[in-house]
């Protein structure tokens, strides 16, 4: 069963819905590798449509909706997408970049996801005009043939330039078992074992769409939230009686700075895995959800591009603070200097990793770029660490995050990480800015707590107590909120970006 507030249906149901949208997709032309777009929040459609789309041995390709109508007409004609199922509401914000031609399949927006973002009712409704995708779907016979696993084109948030799609190659059969074995381990969901999930991510995300479409295909319990609450998280778990989540780690920081009386109010027992990934989680604040949750915390390493080579359980956590993981079955992970030579234990360079239970990629359209982002079979997105003497794997920050100022490597996530744990600091960005005398000097972003009183001497002084002056921020800014992704990533770039117009950055 899949819940979504009030909403519920049945596996049997969601599986007919999919027979008919799998025809529907037909008499469009879907078919043999031809895409469909997904502009979705979590809801049942995104596993009608993907799961429909699979049956008629073809991609999709989950869109960000808070991408914009030049941004989204990009990856509709780079993907050679042949329809768009997409939100009654979010049809403003893109319909001046669909391309005319395109078939458009429009969901009402249910009252639950309405609610939470604040949809008024006339936005909520599918336009006159505009075809009803569920009109749509029930009106074809269920096709009765065809079936498959869930094929998604992902494309990467475009740091520098378009974003790539990155499309797998198919699966061998060999594949497929290890990939199941695989997401045994990194995610604890497995067929038959009566496990609640509760999807609190966006699923145009690579990380919540494995893992939601595993709990699909072994016939989980799924509840979608459709916005990320602290509070509202909780009273979920105890609801649904909830054993299995997968989270980042700003859900965490939000999570621990609720009142203790919110805190212990409800009953979080059910819990069996809580699995975290998409960002550093700082050691205080893992710590500490493992402190009130017990053992049932465990983190992945991973990417769209290499899959999950690299995982960790909460005993491992302790035992090894700071760790992402270690390589589990089919992972690999080395790490290379800057002219490709093998770097040893303990010594810092840039992370080469990949999932072997996971069929190889090529960027979509781009012929040369996966060679370019790879060494000895494995990839690189740009992350910087090192293995310890047992195998664990360390981040230092992102390559191209990593600051030289004045000669001197710093690596802001080493700096955010500290600076989460000051009263006050609700979340943090640390990057680099222009300076004519070092090259490049360390600007911090803050999100402060509501009533805060905070202070750029007095975050200063508490990073000078805790780190080296050198890896200190020069310049402080405050804002009421960082700009940043459902999922809880901080949009750095956006933040970085305007420091460095018409200038080229180290």
């Amino acid at each position: 069963m899949i819940i979504s507030g009030d909403r519920r249906i049945g596996y049997p149901d969601i599986h007919q819905r999919i027979a008919r949208a799998a025809n529907g997709f037909k008499t469009l032309g879907v078919r043999d590798g031809a895409p469909v777009g997904l502009m979705l929040r979590n809801d049942f459609a995104f596993f009608e449509a993907s799961y429909a789309a699979a049956m008629l041995g073809s991609p999709v390709v989950p869109i960000n909706w808070h991408l914009k109508a030049e941004e989204v007409a990009y990856i509709l004609a780079d993907s050679g997408a042949h329809a768009l199922v997409c939100h009654a509401d979010l049809l403003p914000q893109i319909k001046d970049g669909l391309p005319k031609r395109l078939p458009l399949l429009v969901v009402t927006t249910p009252p639950e996801i309405a609610a939470a973002f604040g949809v008024p009712p006339e936005l909520a409704r599918v336009p006159d005009g505009l075809t009803n995708w569920d009109l749509w779907r029930d009106g074809h016979a269920p096709s009765q043939t065809g079936s498959g696993r869930a094929s998604v084109m992902f494309y990467t948030s475009g740091t520098t330039g378009r974003p790539k799609g990155v499309r797998r190659h198919p699966m061998q059969p060999e594949q497929m078992a290890a990939a199941e074995r695989v997401g045994a381990i990194t995610y604890g969901v497995k067929p038959n074992e009566n496990q609640v999930i509760l999807m609190n991510g966006p699923m145009y995300h690579s990380a919540p769409n494995s893992y939601g479409n595993l709990a699909f295909r072994h016939g989980c319990t799924i509840v979608l939230e459709p916005r990320f609450d602290p509070e509202d998280l909780l009273q979920l778990i105890e609801r649904h009686k909830v054993t299995h989540m997968h989270m980042v780690p700003t859900m965490f920081v939000r999570l621990l700075r609720l009142p203790d009386e919110v805190k212990t109010k409800y009953d979080l027992s059910f819990l069996r895995d809580v699995v975290h990934g998409a960002a550093p989680c700082p050691v205080p604040v893992k710590q500490a959800m493992i402190d009130w949750w017990g053992p049932v915390i465990n983190e992945y390493f991973g990417s769209t591009e290499t899959g999950i080579p690299i995982w960790h359980s909460s005993q491992e956590a302790l035992a090894k603070p700071g760790t992402v993981g270690r390589a589990i079955e089919g992972g690999i992970v080395k790490i290379f200097g800057p002219n490709g030579e093998p770097r040893g234990v303990n010594e810092i360079g840039e992370i080469y990793m990949r999932q072997t239970a996971m069929a190889d990629f090529d960027y979509h359209r781009k012929a040369g770029a996966r060679e370019e982002a790879g060494r000895d079979g494995l990839v690189s997105v740009g992350d910087v660490g090192y293995l310890d003497e047992d195998g664990y794997l360390f981040l230092c920050d992102r390559k191209r995050d990593m600051v030289i100022s004045g000669g001197v490597n710093i690596y802001p996530a080493e700096i955010e990480n500290t600076l989460i744990g000051m009263d006050g600091v609700r979340d943090c960005a640390v990057f680099g800015i222009p300076d004519e005398e070092f090259g490049e000097r360390l600007m911090a972003c803050i999100e402060s707590e509501t009533g805060a009183a905070l202070t750029p001497h007095a975050v200063q002084d508490y990073l000078r107590k805790r780190l080296a002056n050198f890896k200190v921020p020069k310049d402080i800014q405050f804002l009421d909120e960082l700009p940043r992704e459902a999922s809880g990533k901080i949009f750095k770039r956006k933040l970085r970006d305007p420091y460095w117009e018409n200038r080229v950055s180290a």
